[in-house]
């Protein structure tokens, strides 16, 4: 996306602009430090610029940048010139100090701990200055390191997932992106092929690259700055190969920064996944098909996966952000592994998700009589599994597949209050269970005579998770080796002779 600068208004002369490159907070004290060394009082200045003193002051302290004719002004009323004011480095040692504190004042730690900030002046010692600047660093770095955990990874997963439920997990700005991108290329309808994903790259001027040696941590590796996108050689046996292309030029598209948390992180990928699916299931055409299977009572993720020839589960996502919008039907969607871990989740019809205490739903065990669990046990792995599950929230039927990943197995589930279940296939199965979880003796509490058996006679070596105990990084991609992906990068980047 491009924007366009305003123009100045009508009243505006050349150099009454701001100043070039300038930092407010080293201009302001190269300012103050020339107006000592002149032998000059704030009110001097003030009055030699023709201003009243407290905007001179407001200039000296980076609370106000001034114009560069003003510039002009204060350097002819000091003596010296724009070129020497404008320079990067402080003054003096003490200068710096007194910068560094004044911009850790005005930062987001001091902020979000409500402290007022100290006035600096010349009679605040310099001990006093570093130590509220240690101070700083030590909370900055305990918030980094606090960022990191996996509980607040849980924190954030869960407030993001707030967000998409009070939202109806449908965006409107990324569907006009994604129409926007569609209409650009002439998509007239039908699956989005490859060559016009290829064509939507060059049109946002992207070339790809197929490589052999992409960092084995990446999906994709994006150079911005010379417009490549490189892509493995070998596609994923389990992934659509439009997706990578598509997801390295969503984040593009969004907007994406380098995230400065795991908050960040999540946004932009829950951001970059719809992005891609409304690309690949671009939302006219995939709710007249959504509109057309309602009228015949036979809404089907399998329908929808074959329409646009998308992964089931790519189907089932798209299918949560439609279906509240434009088919007034609540739904929930899971993304169970065969361990019984919640991957993914979203809900806005009223079933009650297991959660930790943090109110994180995934990394949380399913009940084993959910659909998303019984459908493990189905001999028949070719044909879509449906079943109701009676809770103490109400009835709510679930169609559930399952898929194979390099991790595992797993299930991926679409399901709906009973009083919604009319317009779907499948609702004659005769399969139905019954859960009471969060009680114990629903799932996870043996019978008393095998308890008796093995209770203090089982000792069972889990399989943890790599990734449970391992810190996220806060300001990089998790996962990923930065070192890796730069070398990777300078390694393929083109040559200027």
């Amino acid at each position: 996306m491009t924007s366009t600068a305003a123009a100045p208004p009508a009243s505006a002369t050349p150099g009454d602009g701001p100043a070039p490159h300038a930092d407010a907070l080293v201009l302001g004290r190269r300012i103050r430090d020339a107006r000592s060394r002149a032998g000059l009082t704030l009110d001097d200045l003030a009055q030699a610029i023709d201003r009243a003193p407290s905007q001179a002051s407001a200039i000296e302290n980076g609370h106000r940048e001034p114009s560069l004719s003003m510039l002009r002004i204060i350097a002819a009323a000091l003596g010296t010139t724009v070129d020497d004011l404008l320079r990067d480095e402080p003054p003096s040692d003490r200068a710096a100090l007194e910068i560094a504190v004044e911009r850790a004042q005005r930062g987001p730690v001091f902020s979000a701990l409500g402290i007022a900030p100290i006035r600096v002046s010349k009679g605040t010692a310099d001990e006093t200055l570093r130590t509220v600047l240690a101070l700083h660093d030590e909370v900055a770095r305990l918030h980094r390191e606090r960022a990191a955990t996996p509980e607040e990874a849980r924190r954030a997963n869960a407030v993001l997932r707030a967000d998409m439920r009070a939202a109806d997990n449908h965006f409107p700005d990324l569907e006009a992106v994604a129409k926007g991108l569609l209409d650009a290329v002439g998509y007239t309808g039908g699956p989005v092929s490859h060559q016009t994903v290829a064509e939507m790259a060059q049109h946002l001027g992207f070339s790809l690259h197929y490589v052999g040696d992409l960092p084995h941590s990446t999906r994709s590796v994006t150079d911005r700055r010379n417009g490549r996108i490189y892509l493995p050689t070998e596609p994923s046996m389990s992934r659509d190969s439009r997706s990578p292309i598509l997801q390295a030029f969503a984040s593009h598209l969004c907007g994406h920064e380098e995230p400065g948390n795991y908050a960040d992180f999540l946004r932009q990928r829950v951001e970059t996944n719809y992005l891609t699916a409304a690309i690949l299931l671009p939302e006219r055409d995939a709710v007249r098909v959504l509109g057309e299977a309602k009228q015949l009572r036979r809404i089907s993720m399998e329908d929808l996966r074959d329409a646009f020839a998308v992964s089931y589960e790519t189907a089932a996502h798209r299918f949560t952000n439609l279906a509240t919008r434009h088919l007034g039907l609540p739904v929930h969607f899971m993304k169970v592994h065969e361990s019984g871990t919640i991957i993914k989740a979203y809900e806005n019809d009223g079933v009650t998700f297991p959660s930790d205490v943090l109110g994180a739903v995934e990394g949380s065990l399913v009940c084993r009589n959910w659909t998303a669990r019984t459908v493990f046990d189905v001999e028949d792995r070719f044909s879509p599994w449906y079943q109701y599950t009676d809770m103490d929230t109400g009835t709510f039927w679930c169609t559930s597949r399952i898929e194979k990943a390099k991790e595992g197995e797993y299930s991926v589930s679409v399901g709906v209050p009973f009083a919604h279940v009319k317009w779907f296939r499948g609702r004659e199965t005769p399969h139905r269970s019954t859960s009471n979880c969060p009680d114990e003796r629903c799932c996870r509490r043996a019978s008393p005579a095998l308890a008796e058996r093995w209770e203090g006679n089982a000792w069972p070596a889990a399989r943890t998770p790599t990734s449970l105990l391992a810190a996220l990084p806060t300001g990089s991609f998790p996962g990923v080796d930065s070192v890796e992906v730069y070398e990777f990068l300078e390694s393929h980047a083109p040559r200027v002779d």
